[in-house]
Parts: structure tokens; C-alpha cells; sequence
């Protein structure tokens, strides 16, 4: 009788001890989670979870690059907590999420980037209107067009949906393994043009950048919203902010947690000063917040 007590309290608080480590959570500072994110948004994102972890070394980011719409195959999996992408959840999106999980995924813009057009140092072509590189990505003028991946990553999505449409793009149109594979094509032929996220030819202070630079630059696209017609701008933090160039590119969270844990904790990092300086460092458009340059008198 005895040792069927003992052995009773023995497993029981086994089991305790197991169940009091299955429901050990994340905290907002702690933990492990899974995110995955978009491949144009490498370099912005590597730069904000290198941050975050360096002020919380007990958080552990685990991020994935890939296509758009692998981000969102990956979301409906119990592993994945988060994604960053170029759009938000529709609203059928929004109602199986609801059904499935009996909460829906927070979403929203954290920062503005932008399609850049690259083009070799020594091309002679550098203006472009929305009529030209939509006859570029058709293959009505047959020139060499190259973009970041055959699968359906955000920059290849947003051409399709507000360019191409309903037309297939043509056989002039070939795909890299990633945006520096698109950087290096442009490197080395110069009759050809390039579209990647600005965040990876834009920011001034990222020596790779720097170097690229030194072989390509990004063109001049025609100003769609400018009164004055004519007007053409370069992707820089003034001119998406302005609306003056007319192919920028959102910065999308989703939000899979119904409590605070660490998703939320990387979301209010990344919405809050710190978070918003890196963009804006990076030379994005800060969505959460506005920077604003004050004059001041020194005595």
C-alpha cells in the first residue's frame, strides 16, 4: 500500500513538473519564435532583430527569408508567429483566421519602402514613365528586364498587380536567385534594367551599398501624382513620404498572438522610437511615427 502511494506522488509530480514546462510561454523580452519574412526585406529586417536581440539576449528571433507568398503559406502553420510582407490580410483571409484560431492576426504598415529601378552606371537610359516599364516587363521592347526570384515575391507581385495586370510578362524578363544577384546583373551589363526593394541599393551608410553604387544607380521614374507633368524622381525617403515617386512598397506586419509575447514585444520595438529610427536610418518612411527636423538656437 505504501509503495503504491510513493509511486502515485512520484508520477504525480512528474507530471506537474512536465505540464508546468509545457505551459512556460514567451514573454514579451523572452523566449523563441519563428517568424518569416519577405526577401526584399532582408536587409531591413536582419538590421531591427539584431537590435532587438542585442537589447534583450533572452529573445531568440528565428527568421526565414522567402517569397511573399511562401510568408503566407508558412503563417498558417502553428510554428510560425509572424510574418513581413507587402500587403495586409483580406477580409476572407481575415474570416479563416478567425474560424481557425478564434482570434484575427493583427496587421499593419510599419514603414514605407520602395521598387527601385536600377540601371547600369553607364546607361544612357535613366528616365523611366510607368508606360515604359510596363512595356519593358511585357516584352514589347524586348531589352533585358531582371527581377529578384521566380516565385511570387513582393517587388514581382507589386509589378504584376499595378503594371502588368492581367498580361503575362515576357520572355525578355529573367529571374536572379535574390536581390544582390540582381545588383551583379545590372554590374555587368549595362543594356539591361533591375528591380529591387530600395532598402537594398538606398542607404548610404551600408558599405556593400556603397559599393554597388560604384556600378549601378537607381532611375528617374515619372512623377504620377505631381501636378506639373513632366517631373520625374528618384526613391528616397522624400519623395515616397511626398508621393512624388510612384511605385512604393509597404512594409506589412501580421500578428499571430491573441496574449502578449514575443511577437508583440518585436512589434512594439519596431512601432516605437527605436524601431522607426532604424527605418528611418535606412533611409525608409517611418509609418508609426514622424521625424520631424526642428531648428534650435545654441548659446
Amino acid at each position: 500500500m505504501t509503495k503504491n502511494i510513493m509511486f502515485l506522488l512520484i508520477i504525480g509530480t512528474f507530471a506537474c513538473k512536465t505540464s508546468e514546462q509545457k505551459n512556460i510561454q514567451d514573454t514579451t523580452t523572452s523566449g523563441t519564435i519563428h517568424v518569416s519574412a519577405e526577401l526584399s526585406f532582408k536587409s531591413i529586417i536582419d538590421q531591427q532583430v539584431k537590435v532587438f536581440q542585442s537589447s534583450y539576449p533572452n529573445a531568440h528571433i528565428l527568421v526565414e527569408y522567402k517569397s511573399e507568398i511562401e510568408c503566407l503559406k508558412d503563417f498558417k502553420s502553428d510554428s510560425t508567429r509572424m510574418i513581413f510582407i507587402t500587403r495586409g490580410l483580406n477580409k476572407a483571409e481575415e474570416l479563416n483566421y478567425k474560424n481557425q484560431l478564434g482570434f484575427t492576426p493583427t496587421f499593419g504598415v510599419l514603414a514605407y519602402d520602395a521598387v527601385a529601378i536600377l540601371v547600369n552606371k553607364l546607361a544612357k537610359d535613366s528616365l523611366f514613365s510607368l508606360a515604359d516599364i510596363k512595356k519593358r516587363l511585357t516584352g514589347e521592347n524586348p531589352q533585358q528586364v531582371v527581377m529578384d526570384g521566380s516565385h511570387l515575391t513582393g517587388v514581382v507581385r507589386f509589378l504584376k498587380d499595378s503594371l502588368t495586370k492581367e498580361k503575362p510578362f515576357g520572355k525578355n524578363v529573367m529571374s536572379a536567385e535574390g536581390s544582390a544577384a540582381v545588383i551583379a546583373y545590372i554590374k555587368n551589363n549595362p543594356n539591361a534594367i533591375g528591380f529591387v526593394a530600395m532598402n537594398w541599393i538606398g542607404d548610404m551608410y551600408d558599405n556593400s551599398q556603397i559599393e554597388a553604387r560604384k556600378y549601378v544607380k537607381t532611375a528617374m521614374l515619372e512623377c504620377t501624382l505631381c501636378a506639373e507633368k513632366g517631373l520625374f524622381a528618384q526613391p528616397s525617403q522624400a519623395t515616397i513620404s511626398k508621393g512624388e515617386y510612384s511605385m512604393s512598397l509597404p512594409i506589412y506586419y501580421i500578428l499571430k498572438e491573441n496574449a502578449p509575447g514575443l511577437g508583440s514585444g518585436l512589434l512594439n520595438f519596431m512601432s516605437l522610437e527605436r524601431g522607426q529610427l532604424i527605418f528611418r536610418r535606412s533611409f525608409l518612411v517611418p509609418a508609426k511615427m514622424s521625424f520631424q527636423k526642428r531648428n534650435s538656437m545654441v548659446n
